[in-house]
C-alpha cells in the first residue's frame, strides 16, 4: 500500500488548525453564493413554484417595503424587547442556581433530578397552561421564551462552575477563605469567561422561540408580522421576516463577541501568543 505523504495534503485542512483571515472569509463568502446559486437556481427553472419559493431580490424587496410601509420597526424593537426581557429573567435565575449547583454537590443532588428533566420538555408543549395561567399577554410570551432556555441555562452554567480547576479552591482554603468569599471570588470570577459565552450561546437558542411566542394572539412582533402575511399568502413577507430574525441573532451574537474580547483581553492575548 503506498502511504501518502503529509507534505500533499493542504496546510489548509490540517486538523484543528486555523487558517488565516483570508481564507476563512473567502470560504465564508463562497458558501453564501452557492446559496444564493441554488435558491436562484430553484426559482429560475421553476422547480418550485414562486408563488411559494421567491427570489431572494423579492425577499429584500419586501423586507425594505415593510419598514418603509408598513411600520415595521415598532415590530422589530417589540420582537427585542421581549428577548432581552426574558433572556434577563432567565440569566437572572440561571446564573445563581447553576454557580450554586456546580458548587456544592449536595445541591446538585437535589436540584439537578427536576432540572435535567425539564430539558427535554418542548417549550410550546406548554403553551396551553400559560395561556390559562397568564392569558393572551404579554406575560404569556415572556413566560414562553423563559421557559425555552432556563434549563438548558442552569444546566451549562452548572458545568461552567465545574470545570473550575479544585487547585484555585484548595489554594483559597489554605490562606483561609472561607465558603462565600471563594464562590464569589474564585469560582464564579474563574467561571465568569465561561458563563458569558454559554450566555451567548444560549441567546440564539432564545430567538428560535421568538415566532413561536408571538403567533398566539400577538398584534405586535415579527412573528405577529409573519401571521398576517401568512392570511394574505405573502411568502416574501415571511421570508423577509425569517431573514430579520437571522439578521437580528447574528447581531446580538456579534455584540456578544465584541463584549467578550472587552472583558475579558487577557484570554485573547493568551491565544495570541499561543499561536
Amino acid at each position: 500500500m503506498v502511504q501518502i505523504s503529509n507534505s500533499i495534503v493542504l496546510p489548509q485542512f490540517d486538523i484543528k488548525k486555523p487558517g488565516n483571515a483570508r481564507t476563512t472569509i473567502i470560504l465564508g463568502l463562497a458558501g453564501w453564493c452557492l446559496f444564493l446559486a441554488i435558491w436562484y437556481g430553484l426559482v429560475a427553472t421553476q422547480l418550485v413554484p414562486v408563488q411559494l419559493l421567491p427570489s431572494p431580490w423579492a425577499v429584500l424587496t419586501a423586507l425594505y417595503q415593510l419598514f418603509a410601509e408598513k411600520n415595521f420597526l415598532a415590530d422589530v424593537l417589540k420582537s427585542i424587547l421581549r428577548i432581552l426581557s426574558s433572556y434577563g429573567i432567565a440569566a437572572f435565575v440561571a446564573i445563581p442556581v447553576g454557580m450554586l449547583m456546580g458548587t456544592f454537590p449536595l445541591v446538585e443532588a437535589f436540584l439537578n433530578p427536576l432540572v435535567s428533566p425539564l430539558r427535554y420538555l418542548p417549550a410550546p408543549s406548554f403553551v396551553p397552561l400559560l395561556l390559562m395561567w397568564f392569558g393572551t399577554g404579554e406575560t404569556q410570551k415572556i413566560a414562553l421564551l423563559f421557559l425555552g432556555v432556563i434549563w438548558f441555562l442552569i444546566t451549562l452554567i452548572m458545568d461552567n462552575a465545574k470545570a473550575v480547576r479544585m487547585e484555585l479552591v484548595e489554594t483559597a482554603k489554605t490562606l483561609g477563605a472561607g465558603r462565600r468569599i471563594i464562590l464569589r471570588t474564585i469560582i464564579f470570577r474563574s467561571a465568569l469567561p465561561a458563563i458569558f459565552d454559554t450566555l451567548r450561546q444560549m441567546l440564539a437558542v432564545s430567538w428560535t422561540y421568538l415566532v413561536i411566542a408571538e403567533i398566539v394572539a400577538a398584534t405586535d412582533g415579527i412573528g405577529a408580522m409573519m401571521m398576517r402575511a401568512k392570511r394574505f399568502v405573502q411568502v416574501d413577507e415571511i421570508m423577509a421576516g425569517i431573514l430579520m430574525i437571522g439578521i437580528l441573532g447574528l447581531l446580538f451574537d456579534w455584540l456578544m463577541r465584541l463584549a467578550h474580547r472587552q472583558f475579558f483581553p487577557y484570554l485573547y492575548r493568551e491565544k495570541a501568543l499561543k499561536h
